[in-house]
């Protein structure tokens, strides 16, 4: 059987050569697995796509997919699911935190009619404190809000069928959340614990700023609550202002009291205005959205193939170097090595 291994890069220079060499040692002991090692460089600005250059130079299983500029992790996942044709597909980051030996439990896992083997991560190490702790929160907060159970502790690190893998190919939205959009296709799904390790080397390319942002992105990806949420908030808003007029009209009845609040009047403004604009700024989300998507702008724009046939195709597969929704609805795909799960040689 073939089995695909897209690793994403953004600036990987210390780490990826590591990391391929690891991948050769581990999966090397299946000798019914023939490998298809999709590298795809993010618009790294150090010299990684020099060493991607160089690993395919000296490995024809390598495929390097190099992007024009920075489009983010999640589309660099979504191109090497483009550009990959194995029976299976795993997805894992280039930092060696996720370890390839997990690899192996999650093909077993294949062999025996499972979908998607997911990783489950139990224990994080060389992450600080607060970051797991909001990781943990993250996780049970979308699941208490989104339509689309969301495996706890997940990463992008998984393995799919390629029924999977092309059902996913079909997804030709822009706010990418590939843990979400996985789950959300459904098929069987299984968990694999296992601990991860601190980076190999390098540093981490997810600051607080990218995490906040990227915990936005599955929310609202994922979930109408925060507009629901306005809602509720509006109608709790009005009861409170309809339970204050009757009381202020109660006090003015029954005694000779008038109730004063000059105060409380600029308190109760000021209140509803600042959940007025708070709302106006999650709809203003909501909307930037379908602007994003009614552009129809590609996903992302190749700017360097390595390892394909002439003409930017995959040797096992077709896919576009510029992603569109109309090219994915109808993909054409040239057969694939092997029978499928049983490793069978056509």
């Amino acid at each position: 059987m073939l089995l695909s291994v897209v690793v994403p890069c953004y600036n990987e220079e210390e780490v990826i050569t590591a990391t391929h060499r690891r991948l050769l040692e581990v999966l090397g002991q299946d000798a019914t697995v023939q490998l298809e090692l999709v590298y795809v460089d993010d618009g790294s600005r150090d010299g990684t796509l020099a060493c991607l250059r160089e690993l395919q130079g000296h490995d024809p299983r390598v495929r390097v997919v190099s992007f024009s500029r920075n489009f983010g992790h999640q589309f660099a996942v979504t191109a090497g699911l483009d550009h990959c044709a194995g029976d299976a597909v795993c997805i894992i980051d280039a930092d060696l935190q996720d370890p390839p030996e997990v690899i192996l439990e999650m093909l077993e896992r294949w062999r025996h009619g499972v979908d998607v083997a997911y990783g489950v991560r139990t224990e994080r190490e060389g992450e600080s404190a607060f970051k797991q702790w909001s990781a943990k929160l993250f996780y049970r907060i979308i699941n208490r809000v989104s339509d689309t159970p969301i495996p706890l502790d997940t990463g992008d690190f998984r393995l799919m069928d390629r029924t999977a893998a092309e059902a996913f190919q079909a997804m030709p939205e822009r706010d990418r959340f590939v843990r979400g959009m996985v789950a959300w296709a459904g098929f069987r799904q299984e968990s694999v614990p296992y601990r991860r390790a601190a980076r190999f080397a390098g540093t981490t390319k997810y600051p607080l700023r990218k995490m906040l942002h990227f915990a936005a992105d599955g929310i609202l990806s994922f979930s109408t609550a925060p507009l629901r949420l306005a809602i509720y908030v509006g109608l709790a808003a009005a009861v409170l202002a309809m339970v204050g007029v009757v009381y202020a009209l109660a006090m003015r009845l029954a005694t000779s009291n008038w109730v004063e609040g000059w105060t409380l009047l600029f308190i109760a403004v000021l209140f509803i205005g600042g959940v007025q604009l708070t709302f106006l700024g999650v709809l203003g989300e909501y909307i930037g959205r379908i602007y994003g998507e009614v552009k129809r702008r590609p996903l992302y724009l190749v700017k360097e193939q390595l390892g394909f046939e002439p003409g930017g195709l995959p040797q096992c597969a077709s896919a576009v170097p510029i992603r569109t929704p109309e090219a994915l609805m109808h993909p054409p795909r040239q057969p694939a090595h092997t029978t499928g799960r049983t490793g069978a040689q056509v």
